[in-house]
């Protein structure tokens, strides 16, 4: 019952959501409510099954993330006033007198269905029997968390500083900082923080299950939507970055070949 009131709760705002992107007629809105359907998933499961000092800490971790996302991505949307292009592209397929309820299902309620899964650790933690004290396996996970949640943020602002660079002078790829060591710092910063709250998860009964989510979210931005789609993309755009392919790691950070 937990989780179907939460899935409720979730695909709730994710409709409210859709029904604004559809007056906007920018379906990209639902990017930077990613993280915020996290925070709901977790609000939701807690309220429900009582406050915990376990339960807590990781509230405290979401509600961090889930802000922090919040706060890089929603400037980016209203920076922009055009929809993003992969969401242009599927208007343009489906064309613009369908797409406004095609939308609802390919967007809004696929993410939901990706967040849910993907939100086993944090279901499954703040499911936790009370009084559910922090143990071993919250701190570890928590450790695990900042790394990665750090990881994150330092890649997203190089990443920022060098869009925002319009000096002639610039450089055609971003090779410096994180980006020296992985292409994708921020992605692996992300997978690496939803292992460390699947760890969190781990003192509960059948806690193990609560992994299925970092693996999942590890193989979509693997795979899927993240670093796959991406080195295809840029390889065919954006000058010298086959080169950069070839001599820096795609995701986990390590020194470069040749360095």
């Amino acid at each position: 019952m937990t989780v179907l009131i939460t899935a409720c709760v979730l695909f709730t705002g994710l409709s409210v959501l859709w029904f604004i992107s559809v007056q906007l007629k920018d379906a990209s809105l639902v990017d930077p409510f990613w993280g915020i359907s996290f925070l709901v998933i977790a609000l939701s499961t807690v309220l429900q099954t009582g406050f915990s000092p376990g339960k807590g800490l990781m509230l405290a971790a979401v509600i961090l993330w889930a802000l922090r996302l919040f706060s890089h991505l929603m400037p980016r949307f209203m920076a922009h006033p055009e929809e993003d292009p992969r969401y242009q592209a599927f208007r343009q397929k489906y064309g613009p007198e369908r797409y406004w309820w095609i939308s609802y299902f390919q967007v809004f309620i696929l993410q939901g269905t990706l967040a849910l899964l993907v939100a086993a650790p944090l279901m499954v933690a703040g499911s936790a029997a009370l009084p559910d004290s922090i143990g071993v396996w919250d701190i570890l996970g928590a450790g695990v968390f900042l790394i990665g949640t750090a990881t994150e943020a330092i890649a997203d602002r190089q990443l920022s500083t060098f869009r925002a660079d319009k000096s002639p002078n610039k450089p055609r790829v971003l090779d410096t900082g994180l980006w020296r060591y992985s292409r994708h710092p921020n992605y692996f910063g992300n997978a690496l923080l939803w292992w460390g709250l699947g760890l969190m998860a781990l003192d509960q009964p059948w806690g193990w299950l609560a992994l299925l989510g970092p693996a999942l979210m590890s193989f979509l931005l693997v795979k899927v939507s993240g670093v796959a789609m991406l080195d295809a993309q840029l390889s065919r755009t954006r000058p010298g970055y086959r080169e950069y392919m070839e001599r820096t790691s795609g995701f986990v950070p390590w020194f470069p070949k040749g360095a």
